[in-house]
């Protein structure tokens, strides 16, 4: 994509970037449905910034959106379910982490309206790819005609079925370790199962992106009739002792691990 330009982003950012990058994902995505969430966070589930002067400048210094980016980020900030998407500030994360390892297959678990698709498809190679998995079409509509009009529509692979399906056939179909990067933000319970096959599919050196491992502050004291949050705490468990991979957790949107694969 080209040169994205700086930009200040005051009253946008309260819609844009501050509510969905403390917001965590429902699990609606790729996975099963739950309601969207009614509390808000404050105190030790704040899981960014605390929104002030110091967390503007951060962004006002920081932040670089193509502008289809934030034409999608705007369009879904206005609808119902608008919470879900990914932060923009950890989009752009995700972006670099993508230019710098010379990604060129890229799997997506969770596009909703398809923003981070967008977003690594924009600096993927002409001839780079995103699987993009999600169970519901609905809310990718509104993204898709923004994907044609950045011009990186040919680099999308949208599969609508069960992640795990998709994932499955990938190896099946001998794509194990021909992956670059993996961005996982689905139902969290299946969350350790996306990371295990996400692993046999990214290449030595790849990267595996985990969204939502803060999970609005629970983990710190995870209900035993909360299956999500019990399942997000074992995989964050695991992944400090997995010695297949480097890790690193940011204190992110909600929280997001990035695992390298050794």
């Amino acid at each position: 994509g080209s040169e994205m330009p700086l930009f200040s982003v005051p009253k946008e950012v309260a819609v844009g970037t501050a509510m969905l990058g403390v917001a965590f994902a429902t699990g609606m995505l790729a996975g099963k449905r739950r309601p969207p969430p009614t509390h808000t966070l404050t105190g030790a589930g704040r899981c960014t910034l605390p929104f002030g002067p110091l967390w503007q400048y951060i962004l006002d210094h920081s932040l670089r959106e193509h502008p289809i980016l934030k034409k999608l980020r705007l369009l879904t900030a206005d609808h119902p379910w608008g919470k879900m998407m990914v932060s923009c500030d950890q989009a752009q994360l995700m972006a670099n982490l993508v230019k710098l390892i010379k990604a060129k297959k890229v799997i997506e678990i969770g596009v909703f309206t398809g923003y981070n698709t967008l977003n690594m498809a924009l600096v993927l190679p002409d001839n780079g790819r995103v699987i993009a998995c999600d169970i519901n079409e609905d809310y990718v509509k509104i993204g898709k005609p923004l994907w044609k009009e950045a011009g990186v529509e040919h680099k999308i692979d949208l599969r609508i079925k069960p992640a795990i399906q998709t994932l499955d056939e990938l190896l099946a179909s001998g794509e194990a370790e021909t992956f670059d990067f993996a961005f996982i933000d689905a139902d969290k319970e299946s969350c350790n199962e996306y990371y295990e096959k996400c692993l046999r599919l990214i290449k030595k050196g790849g990267i595996i992106a985990i969204d939502n491992v803060l999970w609005s502050g629970r983990v710190l004291k995870p209900r035993k009739d909360d299956l999500a949050t019990q399942s997000i705490h074992h995989l964050n468990e695991k992944l400090l002792r997995d010695t297949r991979v480097n890790i690193s957790m940011l204190p992110m949107g909600d929280g997001v691990t990035l695992a390298f694969k050794l």
